[in-house]
């Protein structure tokens, strides 16, 4: 490709029209939903079989009106569930846009972050360590790359790639020297820029029929709790509407009767609500998350937050804002300067020297805060050093764990000669140029005076080479210190309040960094951890993991960490009961995300390595998004089991009152239609209204949850049991005194039919909070309660003032004194689980 396009790419309205042309570069999805698909299985749901065998029997009673009521009804559920299913897919493709791997792309000169189902034929992709390839591409320029190609040919080992000397013939994934990369491939090694070739279903990746099933997460926890539950009841509603329709149709003879009694009683205790709650919390909680810039990449996530007892986080870009600029220098002889007070006009040769040589030694397009830093200060300072011109990178030797430098080689296209700069941590870069004990002392206390002033510091070499042959590491070259640099990274805002909140929610927060112990201790101490003693990776190498277990229960400042000490921290705080949360953004992170409760990866710095190890990433890195996810976490969890708790309490009524008057000889209170339309109430309740609730004003001033704790405990399974019980009393207390009165069974059965509703208002109100406000329960807003209460209180007064709709419920008119008994019934039911509500509190919580 020409030289020009090579530096511009496509641009935007080119790749625009290629996606419009040929797809996005994502692989078909045999799974989506579509609406179609829903309705089908909606269809499919024992609840709406209930419906038609009740709407049948009608029919063949000869009642036309009420076969058609249970139609209309059935209809009126299919379509709630259809919307709200179609909402919820929406919200899931929505969060598979926020998936896609991110890639970093060269448009119209610019590099820009995209969507990796984003990136077209023809665009130029930029890879570097840690990136997974995003589709199949033909190298333009590399160095020292490396890619990981495993997905596609099962070996392990990486091959090495470079660019092709002449036109070649793509021979597929695997081999050595190869100019072509292929989408799924992983870099892990050096950087370069590539050509797209192909995308999506023509990638090689494509071509193989990868499926998307490997990616997909084991089914959450509180899913199998669900199904449990779930098949649990319907036994039992099975069992007791069977004994019903025998009961009924032996004692009173009318067959076809108790058989609709026996389905009101199995649509009154079958909870079809449970699985439709689980995906609505699941999805809308997920989205609600991504709101505040954090993504959710496993349901399970979402459970695990509100338990997290310790989060580890990084230093750079987390708790720092990774604004990097060079704040100090310190020459070889000891010299120093703070750049602010350097005049441009004025300054030093060596100085010079020290500042072009740490760009050098850096990516010529960095795309590194760090690296990016030393560019721009080389671009403030007018200078005419040899490196200004005439310089071409040769080869890059990458960091090693052995030995944490990195070197460029760059060779001078106008006399022989190469020219080698380094840059990395002060000990390595004291090893490549081979300073003696007294250097190297005089080098350590220049590091910890800058590294206590919380500057991030590196040292810098040069070294001169003649000669074809090169080297083949770092160790080859004779290299000369130049000087230390400073960097400076400020704390981001919202740190330390995020910080003060999380020990206020139960939470430890520890900093696990690669930097310097007197640069991790004051980070620190301005973040307000508590940062009086420091363990180094040199001091956990020397223990075992007994004695590394003894120091993480106490130290909260980790530094000079690597790798492989990450995941040895994570493992020891988990073998000590802890919850885990871990931030990472390297391909040498994933283990520890992997092995932590919860791996939070760097969405705009981290790599995709990273990212597909963690279970949540983070869209901007920052640490308080991080205390805003646990927060949305633990107010999520806290309305699912509002819901669940809502859902257990509103089915004893229904069902008791189902059985009621077959035990009494009583005339029935509920047939399927009366069941139907509660339903209809009960669906956008639990699915709508709790899922909007508010967090609890405790929420981040209690303790984490037991990471073991089930969702449905006993006390919640007990507190929902006894609301059911009372509404049930009251309501049926009521019907059996309005019989004994006097009243007709169609006045009696509108009379209890009413307070069953306003007692379920009641349960909704009670169940909004766990706390014991009363005030909370009547005045915490929610518009979704309002527009809810506001249609079945219309539908309702048609219900009553409308003689046919009166006709279909089989209503008889109520008086206002009746109409008052109704709303007492709800007030007495919400006044008294008010007064008992505290004795539960405590234990709903836990």
């Amino acid at each position: 490709m020409s030289t020009q396009a090579s530096r511009t790419g496509l641009s935007q309205a080119e790749a625009e029209a290629r996606l419009i042309g040929e797809g996005y570069n994502e692989l078909p999805r045999a799974q989506r939903r579509t609406p179609l698909r829903i309705l089908v299985e909606v269809l499919r749901e024992p609840m709406l079989a209930l419906l038609a065998c009740g709407g049948l029997i009608y029919l063949l009673l000869g009642d036309l009106q009420e076969a058609v009521l249970l139609l209309v009804f059935g209809a009126m559920s299919i379509l709630i569930t259809v919307v709200q299913e179609a909402r919820t897919e929406r919200v899931l493709e929505s969060l598979r846009d926020l998936t896609s791997p991110r890639a970093l792309v060269i448009r119209d000169g610019e590099r820009r972050r995209i969507a990796g189902r984003e990136v077209t034929r023809g665009d130029l992709v930029v890879l570097v360590e840690g990136d997974r390839v995003p589709a199949d591409a033909m190298l333009a320029d590399c160095r020292d790359l490396q890619v990981d190609e495993s997905l596609l040919t099962g070996e392990s080992v990486p091959v090495r790639k470079q660019v092709a000397g002449a036109p070649a013939e793509d021979r597929g994934p695997g081999g050595d020297d190869q100019p072509f990369v292929y989408s799924g491939s992983l870099v892990v090694r050096g950087e370069g820029i590539a050509v797209v070739t192909a995308t999506g279903p023509r990638s090689e990746i494509g071509k193989i029929g990868q499926t998307l099933q490997a990616l997909q997460a084991e089914q959450p926890r509180l899913k199998q709790q669900m199904a449990r539950l779930v098949r649990l009841c319907a036994i039992g509603g099975a069992a007791v509407s069977l004994a019903a329709v025998v009961l009924y149709g032996t004692l009173r003879g009318e067959w076809l009767q108790a058989v609709l009694a026996g389905i009101a009683i199995g649509m009154s205790m079958l909870p079809e609500e449970f699985p439709v709650v689980l995906t609505v919390f699941m999805a809308m909680g997920a989205w609600r998350i991504s709101k505040a810039r954090v993504l959710t990449r496993r349901a399970a996530a979402i459970e695990t937050l509100g338990a997290a007892t310790v989060l580890c986080t990084d230093k750079t870009g987390t708790l720092t804002q990774n604004q990097m600029s060079v704040a100090e220098l310190r020459l070889a002889d000891g010299t120093c300067l703070r750049t602010s007070s350097i005049e441009p006009a004025h300054i030093e040769p060596n100085v010079v020297e020290l500042v072009r040589c740490a760009a050098m030694a850096s990516s010529p397009e960095p795309f590194d805060p760090m690296e990016k830093a030393f560019h721009d200060l080389v671009r403030a300072w007018p200078t005419n050093d040899r490196a200004s011109s005439g310089w071409r990178l040769t080869r890059s030797y990458g960091l090693r764990p052995e030995l944490l430098a990195m070197t460029q080689l760059w060779d001078n296209v106008d006399a022989p000669g190469y020219l080698a700069a380094a840059k990395g941590a002060p000990e390595a870069i004291a090893r490549l140029c081979k300073l003696s004990e007294s250097d190297q002392a005089s080098m350590r206390e220049n590091v910890d005076v800058m590294a206590g002033n919380g500057l991030r510091v590196l040292a810098i070499a040069i070294a001169d080479h003649d000669g074809e042959a090169l080297p083949s590491s770092q160790e080859g070259f004779a290299f000369r210190f130049l000087g230390l640099i400073g960097i400076a990274d400020p704390i981001r805002k919202s740190v330390a309040a995020a910080v003060r909140e999380c020990r206020s929610a139960g939470i430890r927060i520890t900093m696990i960094t690669g930097d310097y112990p007197a640069t991790a201790r004051a980070i620190a101490s301005e973040a307000g951890l508590e940062a009086s003693s420091v363990l180094t990776g040199a001091q956990i190498a020397a223990m075992d993991d007994v004695e590394l277990g003894k120091f993480t229960k106490s130290v909260n400042v980790f530094a000079r960490i690597t790798p492989d000490q990450k995941l040895r921290i994570v493992q020891a705080m988990k073998a000590d009961g802890e919850t885990v949360a871990m931030t990472g953004d390297g391909v040498n992170d994933a283990p520890s995300l992997k092995a932590a409760h919860i791996g939070i990866a760097m969405g705009a710095r981290g790599t995709d390595v990273a990212r597909e190890a963690s279970s949540i990433v983070l869209l901007d890195d920052d640490f308080g998004s991080i205390v805003s996810a646990i927060r949305l976490g633990r107010r999520i969890y806290d309305n699912l089991r509002k819901a669940m708790t809502f859902i257990f309490a509103v089915h004893v009524p229904i069902a008791g009152l189902a059985l009621f008057p077959l035990a009494f000889g009583l005339p029935l209170i509920l047939s399927p239609v009366h069941i139907a339309f509660l339903e209809l109430i009960i669906d956008p309740v639990c699915s709508l209204v709790f899922e909007a609730e508010r967090e609890e004003r405790d929420v981040m001033s209690r303790p984490p949850r037991r990471a073991d704790a089930p969702l449905f405990t006993w006390a919640l399974i007990c507190w929902s049991v006894l609301q059911g019980l009372v509404a049930f009393a009251l309501v049926a207390l009521t019907f059996a005194i309005a019989l004994r009165g006097g009243m007709p069974p169609d006045e009696a059965r509108a009379l209890a039919f009413f307070s069953l509703v306003l007692c379920i208002v009641g349960l909704v109100l009670v169940n909004r909070s766990f706390s014991a406000s009363f005030a909370s329960a009547l005045f915490r807003p929610n518009a979704a309660l309002v527009w809810i209460l506001s249609a079945v209180a219309a539908i309702l007064a048609t219900s009553l003032l409308w003689g046919p709709a009166s006709a279909l419920f089989r209503f008889g008119p109520l008086h206002m004194d009746d109409l008052t008994v109704t709303l007492g019934a709800g007030l007495v039911l919400l006044v008294l689980l008010e007064l008992l509500k505290p004795i539960w509190a405590a234990r709903l919580r836990s």
